[in-house]
């Protein structure tokens, strides 16, 4: 009976040291995996489970990016097409336009323009931006940093076509520039200047600028080399403030874009950015 009591008692002192020596492994181990944790924290960006993340104020709101766009400084004038200032912007600006682009010569055009940080409107055709080769183009200009204007589809007389015509030639050709560029366009230019009710319509609703020109000479046989376009644009009597300015996408007009550019600013003119005209 004593032997038995005493194997007992034995039998329970060795459990309750390996209790003991188990519970302080236990520790030990809790001690390391806190140190890890630690460790961890501090050399990664990854938040330990148990650091609390910074709270905000509750009355701060997120910050966000202004974006703002110029204040307009000129609109059009639609008794004679010309830009006129609104209030204190200065009068003796003239608009450069180009139409029919891309065509041949549109891109090294803009390229010219951008080199002498002279701003101006393309107004593009559809059927000139219908292969891969031609939005690529199209884009490469509007990158550059020109506006994109809308000249119809197909380039036909507005008026001789139906309602539902009408349309498609304005509408249809804006989805595809915004395809392209990712934008549609803000100005509208009518082939030949000639401009429907129900077009205008149209394209106020689409919230484009209509515009027709001041004047433009390259499309006439005379004016077709490089001397006599450049001479014109500069010496034209109908150059004045505010003159909307109407150029072809050709090679006479490319090769005297530069001489143009210039003659204007010896007179005086500066060319305006699109981007401050009101819609």
């Amino acid at each position: 009976m004593r032997k038995a009591i005493i194997f007992i008692c034995i039998t329970f002192v060795i459990n309750l040291t390996a209790c003991m020596d188990l519970s302080a492994d236990e520790d030990k181990q809790s001690d390391f995996e806190k140190e890890e944790e630690n460790n961890l924290a501090v050399h990664s960006n990854i938040p330990s489970a148990k650091t609390e993340k910074p709270q905000a104020d509750a009355g701060e709101k997120p910050k966000e990016e202004a974006v703002s766009l110029p204040e307009p400084q000129y609109k059009i004038n639609e008794h004679n097409w010309s830009i006129e200032p609104i209030n204190k912007a200065t009068s003796k600006v003239v608009l450069l336009t180009i139409d029919d682009a891309p065509d041949k010569n549109a891109l090294e055009m803009a390229r010219i323009l951008k080199k002498l940080s002279a701003p101006a409107i393309f107004f593009v055709n559809g059927h000139f931006i219908d292969t891969p080769e031609k939005a690529k183009v199209l884009k490469e200009i509007h990158e550059l940093g020109f506006a994109i204007g809308n000249h119809t589809n197909s380039h036909q007389n507005l008026k001789s076509l139906t309602e539902e015509q009408q349309y498609k030639e304005i509408v249809d050709l804006n989805d595809r520039v915004e395809e392209i560029i990712g934008e549609r366009p803000k100005f509208f230019r009518a082939p030949f200047g000639s401009i429907t009710d129900y077009s205008r319509k149209i394209a106020e609703g689409e919230h484009m600028v209509v515009m027709n020109w001041t004047y433009g000479y390259d499309w006439e046989k005379e004016y077709q080399s490089k001397e006599a376009i450049a001479d014109i644009m500069i010496n034209s009597p109908y150059l004045s403030k505010g003159a909307n300015l109407l150029m072809h996408d050709r090679e006479w007009t490319k090769e005297a874009l530069e001489d143009i550019v210039k003659g204007l600013r010896n007179k005086g003119f500066t060319p305006v950015d699109p981007v401050l005209i009101s819609k």
